[in-house]
């Protein structure tokens, strides 16, 4: 037998020789956001007129490579398991494809064959004496498409942190492989304004100490984040680690001590953020990635007492059904993990679920807060298994109450100037 250098050695090629591998009509997975390997599908983007019927499917793609092309999209054509800045554009005009899915359940859809895949294109950190490669940086989906896939091509880097957990991968199961020393894309934190200070306030209040967090990506839950830092012992199971966790960590309130499940552990599936956070994640004990099946399984999640999910929404009606993804009939982004924690939350002992929006858009010209969703609409996440619904104006509970109940806790939290709108809608609704 080989060596493990050795079949590194012979693995190893060009980005063009990678593109060897494929067959036309192939379904090719990547990695969420900077788990992507640029170099990889830079390749594919100058060489995709050789290709026909290509699909290149992803969740929130960071760069728009030359695939993105309408004008080639019978060559190669973009897949958004869920829409970012990169892909929004081309899925609002139906040139990029959208499956929708809880991301939970995304490997066994892979795995079931629901979701095809031939072929893997991934970023991984370099290899360790005993051959193997760490997806450190998104091992989501990606796990199981290697499993499933007939060729899987990694592209190498030193940037990429090797991190613990159950995203490894053996140099036996790679077809080929590159190498590049691009620095991994950094995501910076957004911006956040007085709305979001607002709201982060109200959910930093109902949070106790020990508390495990989920926390999405957004304005506001890095809002939250900020108002922590006070806080003691808390602890991490989450889909995505950032740099608002990181400050966490570094403040000294995350401990990962009073978790139920995998104590000591800050838990997650993929990384977007800072050199900073990448240089943390490198070979620490104290940080894991696994799959999405793993992190977002709500049992499994929701095996933590106090488990805290914080996520954001774009509408929301007044009995509490959420419209997180779409904007009326165009796409925006997609289910995520959204679902996946509210019900975690949900299970969990002590556990506390919060959708969190500003009351307006478009400089307090629109409520977001409506009677009913706008007409084609996605609804996200059901009127059932939400909890906390968080404005600038307050904190509406609406698990076991009444649909009358629920109708006026969301008129309390919005926008002044709606109510007296809101309240003359429900009543034609005969909501109130």
């Amino acid at each position: 037998m080989l060596s493990v250098q050795q079949q590194y050695t012979e693995k190893h090629c060009m980005p063009e020789e990678a593109l060897q591998v494929l067959h036309n009509g192939d379904w090719i997975v990547v990695p969420t956001g900077v788990g992507e390997p640029p170099a990889l599908l830079t390749a594919l983007s100058e060489q995709r007129r050789h290709f026909q019927n290509i699909r290149v499917a992803q969740i929130l793609a960071v760069r728009k490579y030359g695939y993105f092309d309408p004008a080639t999209e019978q060559h190669v054509r973009h897949v958004a398991y869920f829409f970012g800045a990169a892909s929004r554009p081309g899925g609002q005009a139906g040139q990029i494809d959208f499956i929708p899915s809880y991301f939970s359940e995304m490997p066994m859809l892979i795995e079931r064959g629901l979701m095809p895949v031939d072929v893997v294109f991934a970023m991984a950190s370099p290899m360790n004496e005993e051959g193997y490669f760490s997806l450190s940086l998104a091992a989501d989906y990606t796990m199981a498409a290697i499993a499933k896939a007939r060729a899987v091509v990694l592209e190498v880097n030193p940037n990429v942190p090797f991190a613990y957990g159950n995203c490894h991968v053996h140099i036996s199961q790679v077809t080929r492989l590159i190498e590049s020393t691009e620095p991994v894309t950094e995501v910076g934190l957004p911006v956040i304004g007085t709305v979001q200070q607002a709201i982060g306030q109200y959910v930093a209040e109902m949070i106790e100490d020990g508390s495990t967090l989920q926390i999405g990506y957004g304005g506001i839950p890095d809002a939250v984040v900020m108002q922590l830092v006070q806080k003691k012992d808390l602890g991490i199971h989450t889909e995505m680690i950032g740099d608002g966790i990181l400050k966490l960590i570094e403040s000294g309130a995350v401990t990962n001590r009073r978790k139920n499940y995998l104590p000591g552990k800050t838990v997650a599936t993929f990384a977007l953020g800072s050199r900073k956070l990448y240089d943390y994640m490198h070979q620490n004990p104290a940080l894991e990635m696994h799959p999405v099946d793993f992190t977002n399984d709500p049992y499994l999640a929701a095996k933590n007492d106090h488990l805290v999910a914080i996520n954001a929404t774009l509408q929301i009606d007044l009995l509490g059904q959420c419209g997180s993804e779409s904007l009326g009939h165009l796409p925006y982004s997609g289910t995520g993990g959204q679902v996946d924690f509210v019900r975690a939350a949900n299970r969990s002992r002590g556990g506390k679920a919060f959708i969190v929006l500003p009351s307006t858009a478009k400089n307090d010209s629109i409520s977001r807060i409506v009677s009913t969703l706008t007409p084609g609409t996605h609804v996200t996440t059901g009127k059932n298994d939400i909890n906390y619904v968080v404005s600038e104006y307050g904190v509406a509970q609406l698990r076991g109450k009444s649909a009358r109940q629920r109708v006026l806790e969301m008129i309390a939290i919005a926008h002044p100037d709606f109510r007296a709108e809101l309240r003359d809608q429900a009543r034609h609704l005969q909501l109130l």
